[in-house]
């Protein structure tokens, strides 16, 4: 009924010196035997499982494998107790607990874990922040460190290879996203994304029982994808929708909690002319958004080109940060006189800000209405020359 897995006793996984290294990995690694559960979120496919067999087997120690996935596993760990899990532990120095997020009061069961079985280093994924959060954080307060694992990085890239490879590599990740098995599979790129939209990435967020019209779930990923780059406003997307104001909010909140998109608010302190809860919603991966509009066409052959380098910038910005632990208020800007800015970020009280041109012959004018306002302020602008100083 469960998979055991001991180092010993099994064959090699295909570990090689070509393998992407994740960002997360030393930091994962370092944290097992902590008394603490390990909780590693992210989307379905990025490579949540790899990671974690590669650190449990580095361990040395036997290992036992669950998934929530499994209806036995979800029934045995479900509203348990301490004398089952003993049995089911037994030698096991490691457990890990797959698709967490499926199995009900988990959080419980976690915590007995933890508390009663301390030598026993507990894993759980998710790819759902939504379910597992909900399940685990009051249960599991102060008994537990996080990990987010997203699509493959820029700075993961060019680490495997080199600055100058992974640049030239742009275009291909503004088509066709970050995927790992995107990413290793050039050439069948478009058929890979429309199983992996179809078969993984929307699970978790249509078998949620607040989704209850698929087909409106989808035309809202179309409406978002095509107003990348631009303010959303939820007022404008219910009426074409034909839905009201609250369901476009809950549906945006649930895309946002299973990792397909994520929203960037507004800047506004000093300007009477700011908008004031401006919105601007982003895809965590390029190549899903341009499964969802059904276009993959070269950067020279789109309208949108200035749009897909706003949001790949974004998103693999976002990575960095995590990545490298740094803590930043993020934003854009802009003014009721359509003045703006692309991008900001606020660390130490002061503002950073960028202004992003696809082409490198474009000539960004950062509007000094906002150096005015905001005088000790940075700003710079990115193009694909760039782009280095970004995001490595």
């Amino acid at each position: 009924m469960f998979l055991a897995f001991n180092i010993a006793e099994q064959p090699e996984w295909g570990y090689t010196s070509r393998m992407i290294d994740r960002a997360i990995e030393a930091g994962f690694s370092a944290a097992f035997f902590q008394q603490k559960v390990l909780v590693l979120y992210g989307p379905r496919q990025t490579g949540k499982t790899t990671l974690v067999r590669k650190v449990v087997e580095q361990k040395g120690h036997p290992y036992l494998w669950l998934s929530g996935d499994e209806a036995d596993v979800r029934h045995m760990l479900t509203d348990t107790n301490r004398t089952t899990l003993a049995g089911l532990f037994g030698r096991y120095r490691t457990v890990v607990i797959d698709e967490a997020q499926r199995i009900r009061n988990i959080g419980l069961t976690l915590k007995i874990a933890v508390d009663f079985f301390p030598d026993v280093q507990v894993v759980a994924t998710g790819s759902s922040s939504f379910e597992l959060a909900n399940e685990i954080n009051e249960p599991l307060t102060g008994r537990k460190k996080q990990f987010v694992l997203f699509p493959i990085s820029f700075g993961e890239m060019v680490s495997r290879d080199s600055l100058l490879e992974e640049k030239r590599r742009i275009e291909q990740r503004l088509r066709f996203g970050s995927y790992p098995e995107i990413v290793s599979s050039p050439g069948s790129e478009i058929e890979l994304l429309q199983e992996l939209a179809e078969s993984y990435l929307y699970k978790d967020v249509l078998s949620l029982d607040r989704i209850r019209k698929p087909e409106l779930l989808r035309k809202l990923l179309t409406a978002l994808a095509l107003q990348v780059g631009s303010e959303v406003k939820y007022a404008e997307l219910a009426q074409l929708l034909g839905v009201d104001n609250e369901t476009i909010e809950r549906y945006i909140d649930l895309l946002e909690k299973t990792f397909i998109v994520f929203r960037l608010p507004s800047l506004n302190r000093n300007m009477r002319n700011e908008i004031k809860k401006g919105r601007k919603i982003y895809f965590l991966d390029t190549g899903v958004r341009n499964h969802v509009i059904n276009n993959f066409n070269p950067m020279d052959l789109r309208t949108d080109a200035g749009a897909l380098w706003e949001n790949w910038l974004i998103v693999e910005r976002m990575k960095k940060l995590h990545y490298s632990g740094v803590r930043a208020n993020t934003y854009f800007w802009r003014t009721v006189s359509q003045q703006e800015i692309d991008y900001i970020e606020e660390r130490g009280g002061v503002l950073e800000a960028w202004e992003f041109k696809w082409t490198a012959t474009s000539k960004p004018r950062i509007p000094p209405s906002f150096l005015s306002a905001y005088p000790d302020s940075k700003a710079s602008t990115v193009n694909r020359e760039s782009v280095d100083a970004f995001l490595t």
